[in-house]
């Protein structure tokens, strides 16, 4: 049973808490949000990357925190009217089912003496056959969080649509990285995925509602396809023949590998999710679409627009807003990016490796560590449309963004923290690399890390041929800022 709201907080206004505000879902929701005047608090693990992709505005609070701290989440969540639930552990590792059900618990435990007179909780289908541990998650999650008493309101989607939807990125993937797609046998499995702008609609309207009882609603879109029928879709609106072979030799565990492989979807991520894509994954969403109308978006214009809207993604303070990096990001290139580095902690305080840092590029340092690999890349752009290396460094004394170092570009600059640069050269794809400094108390840990954001299958094999010298060459950078600080 629920009751309209007519009296938000006096003015209009709801005091809102998203929890796993770093998320896909949590980072588009929080902008509709504050559009609608609400205040919001948003709180994240990855606390950096949440302030990057989401604008400061006067109603938002980002604040870190992570559920396993009991206290923390007590103090967090007691103010508030309203929670968003969107957290997952899909990326937490093989354990995830036991780390997802410790969060709810704390959780659960922290709404027992809050302020809190709602809950919204993004779950997932729970399928007729089946035992995916991501799924049995979402579900002892729910189960668990209605024992606080706190009316939950339940939406359990399917494949959501949308430029960062983990499982619309694995298809996306697989279209532009591979000539022929390899795929298991679910590939038959059926499912009927929801456009984020109708999830989003869905989400937005729980703000309207004062519910008394828990209640949960299944949501997906008007279209119910395979997902062979939807690579289909997808191929077609891309301009590529769809050439698909499925195989079942190709098991769960060897799909979740070659996953890795062809995809830039994070590994742990990817082999959740595939063990639940096995299963036909239809939502029963009559209830829901008479409750709270709206036009659904049909599987292919959903894949349209979200194809159409790539590039808005690096709109953010991950590329600094860069013109540069604008401009040359392409429709194919994967959302999610691969990545290899090394850390190393020291003693050495901030200010000392950021002195050394700073210096990166510079003629009398280079790169720190196997220089002569760093100018033979430089050379060989020639052999693929590239002009003459040029040697160039900043006036100084202190790094600023625009300023140009040899190919690279600095596009982000926060002094003793953190260097990004602009991967300048040519090749099938858009990369940066970063120096991250940062201070835990009684030490310090530096990351040398590059991100790679491969443009189809070119773009894959130019990563992994240069991930043998990406491993040598990062362990060998760390070790010698270190040692020169």
């Amino acid at each position: 049973m629920t009751t309209k709201r007519n009296d938000l907080n006096r003015y209009g206004k709801e005091k809102i808490l998203v929890l796993g505000a770093s998320g896909y879902v949590g980072s588009q929701l929080i902008p509709l949000l504050l559009e609608q005047g609400h205040c919001v608090t948003a709180a994240a693990r990855q606390l950096e990357y949440l302030q990057a992709r989401v604008q400061p505005h006067t109603n938002l609070t980002t604040v870190y925190l992570d559920l396993v701290d009991k206290e923390a989440t007590k103090n967090v969540v007691s103010n508030h009217d309203l929670v968003y639930f969107l957290v997952h552990g899909m990326a937490h590792g093989h354990d995830f089912l036991e780390y997802e059900i410790s969060l709810a618990i704390n959780f659960k435990d922290a709404l027992l003496n809050s302020n809190v007179k709602h809950v919204v909780y993004l779950s997932a289908i729970q399928p007729q056959t089946g035992n995916s541990e991501h799924l049995l998650a979402r579900k002892k999650t729910g189960e668990i969080l209605k024992q606080a008493e706190v009316p939950v309101t339940e939406l359990r989607a399917g494949v959501i649509i949308g430029p960062g939807s983990a499982a619309f990125e694995i298809m996306k993937d697989f279209t532009y990285n591979l000539p022929i797609l390899i795929a298991p046998k679910w590939v038959d499995s059926k499912a009927n995925p929801i456009a984020l702008k109708n999830l989003n609609h869905y989400l937005l309207a729980q703000l309207q509602e004062s519910p008394t009882q828990s209640h949960y609603y299944e949501v997906g879109g008007p279209d119910i396809l395979s997902y062979r029928e939807q690579f289909g879709v997808i191929c077609k609106a891309i301009h590529h023949p769809l050439r698909l072979w499925s195989t079942s030799l190709l098991t769960p565990k060897m799909a979740s590998y070659w996953l890795g492989l062809v995809t830039s979807v994070p590994a742990n991520i990817g082999k959740a999710l595939l063990a639940g894509l096995e299963h036909d994954y239809v939502a029963d969403s009559q209830e829901i679409r008479k409750k709270y109308p709206q036009p659904l978006i049909s599987y292919q214009d959903a894949v349209a627009q979200s194809i159409g809207a790539e590039g808005e993604f690096i709109r953010s303070n991950i590329w600094g807003f860069d013109p540069a990096a604008l401009n040359r990001w392409q429709a194919g290139y994967g959302y999610y990016p691969k990545d290899a580095g090394a850390k190393i902690k020291t003693d050495k305080t901030a200010e000392e490796l950021w002195q050394v840092v700073k210096q990166i590029g510079s003629p009398k340092e280079g790169y720190f560590f196997a220089n002569i690999l760093w100018r033979t890349r430089e050379w060989l752009d020639l052999f693929v449309g590239g002009g003459i290396p040029k040697r160039r460094s900043p006036a100084g004394p202190e790094l600023k963004i625009g300023d140009h170092i040899d190919s690279w570009k600095v596009i982000r600059c926060e002094p003793t923290q953190f260097i990004s640069l602009l991967f300048g050269m040519t090749a099938p794809g858009l990369g940066r690399l970063e120096c991250t400094i940062k201070d835990h108390g009684d030490y310090r840990e530096l990351d040398v890390r590059a991100w790679w954001h491969p443009q189809g299958f070119r773009g894959l094999l130019y990563w992994f041929a240069m991930m043998p010298a990406h491993l040598f060459i990062f362990k060998g950078m760390v070790k010698a800022i270190v040692k020169k600080a």
